[in-house]
């Protein structure tokens, strides 16, 4: 009897919730698998081997030696490579294969993020359309790995949260979706790091600009910036903030004011 192979569909889909699962709740009670599964037309338990194909690919548990499931491991590392060679284009299109699974269009999926783009047509549509899904996908991402916590403060009201990218979405199409390069910060830590009044050193610590400390006999200095001063941002869950995106931001963005 012909085995039941996993299509491509079905193989991106796995990914994108791979991307999007709490790191450690890959169980076959999880509702996010029990939904996929249902999605799919297979086990829950087949969603976890999947997923944790997936895992035995992905460098953050290969350096933690961590081996996770290899039997089919070749299966998915054409999607894994797939990624990381071309982010935007896969996320985009698993999450327009999870809408037409889920007899929806991308447009009627995201409603809240596209209601406004009725006046725009052809390319400038498709643009802005896949910029405001894969940035609402990359949120996801970056929120799971901070268990969607601020990573300087703890705050964790998921509306007070931002998922902030350390080199800017603009600056980098290659890195705009790796979760390596976003931080869960809240909003005015968020806009601070964004606009260089904050930055991370190579360990984590939190450093503020020259031009903030001009304001230190201020109250608000005292209540939100020096307390946070020399110290360490909260470890995500899995993927660290790659290092060479830190000095990025501390050479082109942090403290040019």
């Amino acid at each position: 009897m012909a085995k039941n192979l996993w299509t491509r569909e079905e193989l991106i889909l796995a990914f994108n919730l791979y991307l999007k699962i709490e790191f450690g709740k890959t169980y076959a009670g999880n509702p996010k698998i029990i939904e996929l599964a249902n999605i799919v037309g297979r086990t829950p338990a087949s969603i976890v081997m999947r997923l944790a194909n997936f895992a035995s690919i992905d460098p953050y548990h290969q350096e933690r030696g961590v081996g996770g499931l290899k039997n089919g491991m070749n299966q998915v590392k054409p999607i894994w490579d797939e990624f990381f060679n071309n982010q935007e284009e896969l996320v985009f299109l698993s999450e327009e294969i999870l809408a037409q699974k889920q007899n929806l269009t991308i447009e009627s999926k995201y409603h809240d993020l596209l209601f406004d783009l009725k006046g725009l047509k052809g390319e400038t549509k498709i643009r802005e359309v896949k910029t405001r899904v894969n940035q609402y996908v990359f949120r996801e991402m970056v929120m799971v790995n901070y268990a969607s916590k601020c990573a300087i403060t703890g705050i964790d009201i998921p509306d007070l949260l931002h998922a902030s990218h350390i080199i800017p979405w603009s600056q980098s199409e290659k890195e705009r979706l790796n979760p390596e390069n976003g931080i869960c910060l809240s909003a005015l830590y968020d806009k601070a790091f964004d606009k260089g009044y904050i930055g991370l050193d190579k360990d984590y610590k939190v450093l503020l600009s020259s031009s903030l400390k001009k304001k230190k006999d201020t109250e608000y200095y005292s209540r939100y910036f020096a307390p946070i001063e020399n110290t360490a941002i909260t470890t995500p869950i899995k993927y660290q903030p790659r290092k060479e995106f830190l000095e990025y931001h501390l050479d082109t963005i942090f403290d040019k004011r």
